[in-house]
C-alpha cells in the first residue's frame, strides 16, 4: 500500500520506523516530512489505511519502537539529538533523553530495548560529509538514572540495532562501512564484554540500514540505495534476498526498515522512492518478538 507522497517541500519521503502497537496497528515514521507534515503515522494494515498522528515543526523522526514496559511509542529525532516518547494517539509527548554525550553532540538513528528497559541507541555520526570519518557510538541510556554511558566508538555511522533472542548479544549495523557488528554487554548491560564485525554485507550501491531480528535469531538488515532487504543467520549465512516485484521498483530506491507482527511470521518492510512511501509485506523466516518489532 502506498502511505505517503513525495513532499514537496522537502522533494522526498523516507518510511522509518515501522513497529506494532498494543492497537494491532502499524506505526511508521517519515523522517523527511516537512513542519506540520505526518511525522508519526498509524497504519491498519489489514484495511490499508493510514492516519497522521504526530506532528511538529523541528524534528526529524527516524524510528519507532514501543517501550515493552510501558507501551508508549518511542522514537528518535535525528536533528534534535533526542528520544521522545508519546501516547499511541500522539499526545502526552515527553522527551526522555537528549544529547550530548561526553561533550559530543547526538544524531540518534536508531533504538532498541535491553531486558532491563533501559535503551540502546545508535549516534549516527558519520553518515554524512565526510564519509570516511568513523565517528559514530552506541550509546547506553539507564532505564532507572537516565544516564548515558559510551558502549562504542569510533564507527562508521552505525544504523540499525536489535538484540539477538536472548538478549545476550547486541548486533549493529554500519551504514557507511557495509557490516554488521556483533556485541556482548557485561551482565549489568552497561559495558561492552566483546565486540567485533560478524557479518560484511555485498550491497553494491546501496548501504546497510535497519535491522529486525526474528524468533529464529535470523537478522533482516534493510538497505539504502537499493530497495531489498537482506536475510541472514547467527552465523552469517546469507540466506535469501527480499526483493521488490520488478514492476514497482523503477519509482522505489530503499526498503529501509522491518517489522514482523509479534506471534506471526507476516513481515512489512518499508520502502521507499521518487513514487513515494510505501509498505509491503513478506514472510519472514520465523516469528516476530519484540527485537523485530521496531527499531
Amino acid at each position: 500500500m502506498q502511505v505517503t507522497e513525495v513532499h514537496e517541500a522537502t522533494g522526498m519521503t523516507l518510511l522509518e520506523g515501522p513497529t506494532f502497537g498494543a492497537d494491532g496497528d502499524l506505526y511508521l515514521v517519515d523522517v523527511t516530512a516537512p513542519p506540520g507534515g505526518a511525522k508519526v503515522i498509524r497504519v491498519d494494515v489489514e484495511a490499508k489505511t493510514s492516519e497522521s498522528v504526530y506532528t511538529d515543526d523541528v524534528s526529524a523522526l527516524t524510528s519507532a519502537q514501543i517501550g515493552p514496559e510501558d507501551g508508549r511509542l518511542y522514537v528518535t529525532d535525528y536533528l534534535g539529538g533526542a528520544v521522545l516518547s508519546m501516547s499511541e494517539e500522539g499526545s502526552d509527548v515527553e522527551k526522555v533523553f537528549t544529547g550530548p554525550v561526553n561533550g559530543v553532540p547526538m544524531q540518534p538513528d536508531d533504538l532498541s530495548f535491553g531486558p532491563d528497559g533501559s535503551l540502546y541507541i545508535t549516534d549516527a555520526a558519520g553518515a554524512q560529509a565526510p564519509y570516511w570519518e568513523p565517528t559514530g557510538r552506541v550509546i547506553r541510556v539507564d532505564s532507572q538514572s537516565g544516564s548515558a554511558t559510551v558502549l562504542a566508538d569510533e564507527l562508521p555511522s552505525p544504523n540499525g540495532i536489535a538484540f539477538s533472542p536472548e538478549q545476550d548479544a547486541l548486533w549493529v549495523s554500519l551504514n557507511t562501512g557495509n557490516r554488521v557488528d556483533r556485541l556482548t554487554l557485561t551482565p549489568g548491560g552497561d559495558e561492552v564484554a566483546t565486540a567485533y564485525p560478524a557479518i560484511y554485507a555485498s550491497a553494491g550501491i546501496g548501504q546497510v540500514d535497519s535491522i529486525a531480528v526474528d524468533s529464529a535469531g535470523n537478522l533482516y538488515v534493510g538497505l539504502h540505495g537499493r530497495p531489498e532487504i537482506l536475510v541472514y543467520d547467527d552465523e552469517g549465512q546469507l540466506l535469501t534476498t527480499v526483493t521488490i516485484p520488478d514492476e514497482d521498483a523503477g519509482g522505489l530506491s530503499s526498503a529501509t526498515n522491518i517489522a514482523i507482527a509479534p506471534g506471526t511470521s507476516t513481515a512489512y518492510a518499508t520502502v521507499s522512492g521518487t513514487a513515494g512511501g510505501y509498505l509491503y509485506s513478506f514472510e519472514a523466516l520465523a516469528e516476530g518478538i519484540q527485537q523485530s518489532n521496531g527499531g
